[in-house]
C-alpha cells in the first residue's frame, strides 16, 4: 500500500475510476474571467471520460470548452472520518458526434438542474488520482477492493 506525504493511501488509477463511477455528483473546477471557479454538477463516467450536460447559453459551457479543467468527486463518512476522493485533469471538449450525443441522452447522465441542457461536455480521464482516508469499511457497494486496485 502506497501512502502520500500526509499518510493517506494512494489509490491505483483503476480503483480511482471504479470509485468515481459510483457517484453522480462532483465538482468541476475551471477558470472564469481569469479566476478559479468551482461548480457542483451531476455527471457520468463513460468510455474513458466524465460527461456533463450544460446549456448552450451557460457560462459554464462557454468557459470550459477546450480548457484544461479539474473534476473531483468523493464519498465521506463523517461518523467514521473515512472515505475517498478522486480528481481528474483533462481538456474539456464539446461533444458534437451525433451518435455519442444520442448515447448520452439514453444512458445518461440525466441533468438534475432545470432548463434545457443541449451541450455535452466530455472530460477525458487524462490524469486520474485518488486518496483514501481512514478505514476501508466505507467501500461503496459494487466495488471490490484488492491490493492491486478495484474490480467492479
Amino acid at each position: 500500500m502506497e501512502t502520500d506525504v500526509n499518510g493517506l493511501e494512494v489509490l491505483s488509477r483503476a480503483e480511482a475510476i471504479a470509485l468515481l463511477e459510483t457517484q453522480e455528483v462532483g465538482r468541476l473546477v475551471y477558470t472564469r474571467r481569469a479566476l478559479p471557479a468551482i461548480r457542483p454538477v451531476n455527471f457520468a463516467v463513460r468510455a474513458g471520460a466524465v460527461l456533463i450536460w450544460t446549456g448552450s447559453a451557460s457560462s459554464l459551457g462557454q468557459a470550459v470548452r477546450g480548457a484544461v479543467v479539474a473534476f473531483e468527486a468523493d464519498q465521506l463518512d463523517r461518523a467514521t472520518r473515512s472515505g475517498w476522493s478522486v480528481a481528474v485533469l483533462g481538456t474539456a471538449q464539446l461533444v458534437t458526434d451525433e451518435l455519442e450525443l444520442a448515447r448520452a441522452r439514453q444512458d445518461g447522465p440525466v441533468p438534475w438542474a432545470p432548463g434545457v441542457k443541449d451541450h455535452l461536455i466530455r472530460i477525458p480521464l487524462t490524469v486520474v488520482t485518488g486518496r483514501w482516508l481512514g478505514e476501508r469499511a466505507a467501500v461503496p457497494a459494487g466495488v471490490v477492493v484488492s491490493g492491486s486496485g478495484a474490480v467492479r
